[in-house]
């Protein structure tokens, strides 16, 4: 593990000296200054992850002076440390965005727990700002979101097989991201820069699924006026989604079957044949074995797009994921607002946030329709709430008829976006490991494969939030 680093600013020598072996003893990377223009030099390549900030410092040795400066260490926790306890300067550093205010002499146990709290909290905020970026523009496996044993396979499946050709089946119940699996895999491949471009084979009639994946000559039928090149022309050196093809028609599974042996095809009416050079990623909620035991299906075709078979769950069966998704889909609500609020010249809406009823309730539904009603469920409802609030009476507004919770659930009930994100991963993290400690009858070892996190990573969590 990296060291975490520590610019001491001190004008006394020898407290510097003394201070950086204490802070050295614990580990951590400490370089010094003896003012602030030499602190500055030295966060030019010195990416401290905290500041220990003398008050009086020279030339001017004026408090004042010093806090002033503390605006150049923006983003960085500062302690502020001096020979003068006074109370009001303590409350105006808090005021300035300090972290701590310590008086000398210093005890040296009291500076490492001080310095420890500071930096761990900023070391999690680090993390958690970026989990949010993340959440906000969610790329490659990020985008399939979730904290179940099942999400986090499904996304170590992605980041695995990705960067490889192999033709990819997902399958699984309508509404559970079969599509963001698809265009994950997409995402990290070598031909992201390519197209990706999905097919539903369900959707488009059969007398013209042909034309469109083939494309077709000018002359071929009547309206054909010229050429048109097809989806599969299209996705060429890129990733071809076929939706739903287990609907596709038997004819058709023929002429698919032979482009994905020979990698060839003519289009439609045209006698040139034609070279593509594709990778196919196929999905669908019906049980294809079935389909092939009733001559739906051609079992060679079968065998040709399954490659590797990703599964997903229905949401009833990883219901945990149900805060996360509905975290990941306010701030998408949050940032379509606030774009929209920007065209208009509008002042910034109030802040999308769920009421600890409101949260319940979600919780509390199976959700059949899966991912997908859940996020069409909490659109609904977020277009007719009042002042940003999604309140229990919102969602009977709309929902009349659907079921209240009535049991607590063992996750927060604190409102989404009410609190920090890190607040709200932190009561998250420390709820569910209670809930699997508890399970597990206190053994780590059963609590850690029930979070689908290691060992080690367990007893980290437990240590960092003090369980």
């Amino acid at each position: 593990m990296a060291q975490h680093k520590i610019l001491l600013v001190d004008d006394e020598p020898a407290f510097r000296e003394l201070a950086s072996r204490w802070l050295a003893n614990q580990g951590y990377h400490v370089k010094t200054a003896g003012s602030l223009s030499a602190a500055r030099d030295t966060l030019i390549t010195f990416d401290a992850d905290l500041v220990l900030l003398d008050l009086s410092m020279p030339p001017h040795f004026a408090p004042q002076t010093t806090l002033a400066a503390m605006a150049d260490f923006e983003g960085r926790p500062v302690i502020i440390i001096t020979g003068h306890a006074d109370r009001d300067l303590a409350l105006q550093a808090v005021a300035l965005g300090a972290w701590d205010f310590i008086a000398k002499p210093i005890d040296p146990d009291m500076l490492a727990v001080v310095v420890r709290r500071a930096i761990t909290k900023t070391t999690l905020e680090r993390e958690l700002n970026q989990l949010k970026q993340a959440r906000e523009q969610p790329k490659g496996a990020a985008s399939y979101i979730g904290h179940s044993a099942s999400a986090q396979q499904i996304r170590a499946l992605i980041e695995r097989i990705a960067p490889t050709d192999v033709r990819v089946l997902v399958t699984g119940p309508s509404g559970t991201g079969k599509e963001v699996i698809s265009r994950g895999l997409h995402d990290l491949s070598h031909r992201s820069e390519k197209p990706f471009i999905s097919v539903h084979c369900g959707a488009i009639p059969e007398d013209l699924l042909e034309s469109e994946l083939f494309g077709y000559s000018k002359g071929a039928f009547t309206g054909a006026d010229k050429d048109k090149a097809g989806l599969l022309s299209l996705s060429d050196g890129g990733t071809l989604f076929l939706d739903e093809i287990g609907e596709m028609p038997l004819a058709m599974q023929v002429k698919l079957l032979r482009v994905l042996q020979e990698g060839t095809f003519f289009p439609v009416g045209g006698r040139e044949q034609q070279h593509i050079d594709v990778r196919v990623i196929s999905a669908t909620n019906a049980d294809l074995r079935e389909k092939v035991r009733d001559g739906s299906f051609r079992e060679d075709l079968y065998y040709r797009i399954k490659g590797v078979n990703i599964e997903t769950q229905p949401l009833a069966e990883r219901l945990e994921d149900v805060p996360v998704l509905l975290q990941a889909f306010l701030s998408l609500l949050q940032n379509k607002q606030a774009r929209q609020d920007k065209q208009a010249k509008q002042p910034p809406s109030n802040q999308l946030q769920l009421s600890p009823e409101a949260m319940q309730w979600f919780r509390a539904q199976t959700w059949p329709g899966n991912v997908r009603e859940l996020k069409n469920t909490l659109e609904s409802v977020a277009s007719i709430c009042s002042e940003g609030r999604i309140t229990l009476e919102d969602i009977q507004l709309l929902y009349p008829h659907i079921g209240q919770a009535t049991e607590p659930s063992p996750i927060s009930d604190t409102p989404l976006s009410s609190v920090t994100l890190d607040e709200q991963v932190k009561d998250l993290e420390i709820r569910l490991i209670h809930q699997a400690l508890e399970k597990s009858q206190g053994n780590r070892t059963q609590t850690a494969k029930q979070l689908g996190i290691s060992r080690q990573g367990l007893i980290k969590k437990i240590e960092r939030y003090g369980l």
